[in-house]
């Protein structure tokens, strides 16, 4: 609850300074953070971060798959297959990215 109604503060000072601020400074601050956005460093931070926790993400798979995978009814697992084929996802795809 306390994280909510901390939330909840923050959510409506973020309103009125930025009611106060006007247009303009929201089109400042929106220009830089499409230039940090932008940065070659913050990109690079960004894809390798997504790598490790698509990385850590298997592993986790393949622990929890070891451990639960015959204590799994069966139609369970093949309703989790069937919903991943008819979404378009290969088996073992976690999101990688070409960019």
């Amino acid at each position: 609850m306390r994280y909510r109604l901390t939330f909840v503060v923050g959510l409506a000072v973020g309103y009125v300074l930025g009611t106060r601020a006007g247009r303009e400074r929201y089109e400042q601050l929106k220009k830089s953070a499409r230039q940090i956005a932008q940065n070659p460093a913050v990109r690079n931070t960004a894809e390798t971060a997504a790598q490790q926790g698509r990385h850590f993400a298997g592993k986790a798979y393949h622990t929890v798959s070891e451990k639960v995978g015959d204590h799994m009814p069966d139609s369970v697992a093949q309703r989790v297959r069937s919903l991943r084929h008819a979404n378009g996802f290969p088996e073992d795809d976690w999101g990688t990215s070409n960019t």
